[in-house]
């Protein structure tokens, strides 16, 4: 079995940290830190590569260039090497120290902006090199790809509805506006009234992952399709680090756009106790270990 094969197919778990209170309930979340690369990330990394490597995009030796907060970038330094072409990040300066000595070690070069402009300066200095440098670049715009959401419109979306077909509720959050778009869009192709939740952060702080979005001067994911999307919730940076640690003592040990996605399911429980819920851990805690998450 090869590398790509080993993308996707993750196991759904149960979450029982509520059923004590919500014992009608029931909480469920697909295992994405099981994939390769240690999180969702992976499976549209996998796919936008594979295709451009099938499709000729990468003839000539072209190094493959796309900004990245830090999972995705270790999808293109693990997918980039399989297919033997070199790799080049934009990541924000503040990124987990793990995250970036995971990509350096499969061997990519990193380019880090300044972390007081945000992630939104990582995505305008991509393109400024891109459009420097055309002719070298193989520029992978995972805000604008579209085999990034076709990923999980044709894999999670498919595995989340033969887990669990009955489900209510969706919870899932922004970061390229992949992962809601294709698994919204299954989903309500699914069932119609699946309710489709997306976690929105606070600006500051912040939720490493996540794109808080609504204000002006926004950089909008490209592929990114509201029209699935019910509802958005407000969840604030320090609740997601409280929930990361009850996770924790259930024996999840996830990063903290997994421990806000689970303060939005336990909001949807307060005023729905018999929902069925499907949600994401999308990578793992020993990601944050250098950062304030785990800190008591």
């Amino acid at each position: 079995m090869g590398l790509f094969e080993l993308v996707g197919k993750t196991p759904m778990v149960s979450i029982l940290i509520f059923s004590g209170e919500y014992p009608a309930a029931k909480v469920w979340a697909k295992a994405e830190y099981l994939n390769p690369g240690g999180s969702l990330k992976d499976r549209p990394v996998a796919r936008m590569l594979l295709n451009a490597f099938k499709q000729g995009r990468l003839d000539g030796g072209k190094v493959i260039l796309d900004s990245t907060s830090g999972n995705a970038g270790i999808a293109y330094a693990i997918y980039g090497q399989a297919l033997g072409h070199q790799v080049e990040l934009v990541i924000p300066g503040n990124a987990s120290k793990e995250r970036l000595m995971r990509i350096k070690a499969h061997g990519a070069h990193v380019i880090l902006t300044d972390p007081l402009e945000g992630y939104d300066e990582a995505l305008r200095e991509v393109q400024r090199l891109y459009k420097e440098f055309p002719e070298k670049y193989y520029f992978a715009d995972q805000y604008g790809n579209k085999d990034n959401w076709l990923a999980h419109y044709e894999t999670t979306g498919e595995e989340i509805i033969t887990q669990a077909p009955d489900l209510t509720h969706f919870v899932g959050g922004i970061g390229t506006g992949g992962s809601v778009t294709g698994i919204s869009r299954k989903l309500k192709e699914h069932n119609r009234d699946v309710t489709v939740v997306v976690v929105r952060p606070e600006r500051f702080p912040g939720i490493e992952g996540l794109k808080p979005l609504g204000e002006e001067g926004d950089v909008i994911p490209a592929i990114l399709d509201e029209t699935f999307i019910d509802e958005y919730l407000e969840i604030s940076s320090e609740a997601a680090r409280i929930m990361c640690h009850r996770l924790a003592q259930a024996g999840f040990f996830v990063g903290q756009s997994s421990g806000a996605y689970m303060v939005a399911v336990e909001q949807i429980l307060r005023r729905d106790a018999n929902a069925n819920i499907v949600t994401l851990l999308n990578d793992t805690g020993e990601r944050y270990i250098s950062t304030s998450l785990w800190l008591d």
